[in-house]
């Protein structure tokens, strides 16, 4: 392991690996085993320690506490992730434009204002979106779906931005949004 040769590979793939282990997880991504099955759901897994993290969304259990500011997760990772957050940590940078962003996902998204790809794409009209979040926004000048209700009058509204903007209407106060 510590030499760094990697004498087990997949014949599929040819990928190599340090330990037998390992290959042995990473075959099952060709053949589509997944041996651990959740007992309240039936959803299956092809290692043991994905089943254990699912199993957390049944239980309600969020092992890993943030010392800040007391959120909890499920994940390691989902908290080292959150504590940038209150660090300002920033390590993925943009190689055209170096804007940074905490998030790896943040700067692929951000990538496709230079590349120019637009791959979310609606079915009714065909207009094309940077990310599936802006895709579904639009999706409701179609729908006439409302999903943001005003909880004092039921006013309701297919951006959360116009709700925000609504609010301030009932305490007499003017939006400065």
């Amino acid at each position: 392991m510590h030499t760094g040769e990697r004498p087990y590979a997949c014949e599929v793939c040819s990928k190599a690996f340090s330990q037998q282990r390992h290959l042995l997880i990473h075959k099952r991504r060709h053949t589509g085993e997944r041996p651990y099955a959740c007992e309240m759901c039936n959803k299956a897994f092809s290692q043991q320690i994905h089943l254990i993290v699912h199993q957390r969304r049944h239980t309600g259990e969020r092992p890993f506490v943030c010392d800040v500011c007391n959120k909890a997760f499920t994940q390691q990772s989902s908290l080292m992730k959150h504590q940038r957050i209150h660090t300002g940590e920033r390590p993925f940078v943009c190689d055209v434009c170096n804007k940074a962003f905490s998030q790896q996902s943040s700067l692929m998204k951000h990538q496709r204002i230079h590349t120019g790809e637009r791959p979310y794409t609606c079915e009714v009209c065909n207009n094309t979106f940077i990310d599936k979040s802006r895709l579904i926004r639009h999706q409701r000048a179609h729908s006439g779906e409302r999903p943001y209700v005003c909880d004092v009058c039921n006013n309701a509204f297919s951006h959360w931005i116009s709700l925000k903007r609504h609010k301030p209407m009932h305490i007499g106060e003017r939006p400065c949004v």
